[in-house]
């Protein structure tokens, strides 16, 4: 019984490390995207979609 404590003592101890390296690499810029920045204006934009509709405008039928 005193080795599931022992146990869980050392899964705490190795979460609480790995969330405390996590939240330090997160400060130092670990994760800080420095390439897409440089490459977007390669990238085209899609045109933008009207949103105003014209009501006056009908469609023309061939019938």
């Amino acid at each position: 019984m005193e080795v599931i404590f022992l146990l869980i003592a050392i899964s705490l101890l190795l979460a609480g490390t790995f969330l405390f390296l996590f939240f330090k690499a997160m400060k130092g810029g670990q994760f800080d995207d420095d390439y897409t920045p440089s490459v977007r204006i390669l990238f085209e934009n899609p045109p933008k979609k009207s949103t105003k509709k014209n009501p006056s405008t009908k469609q023309k039928s061939y019938e």
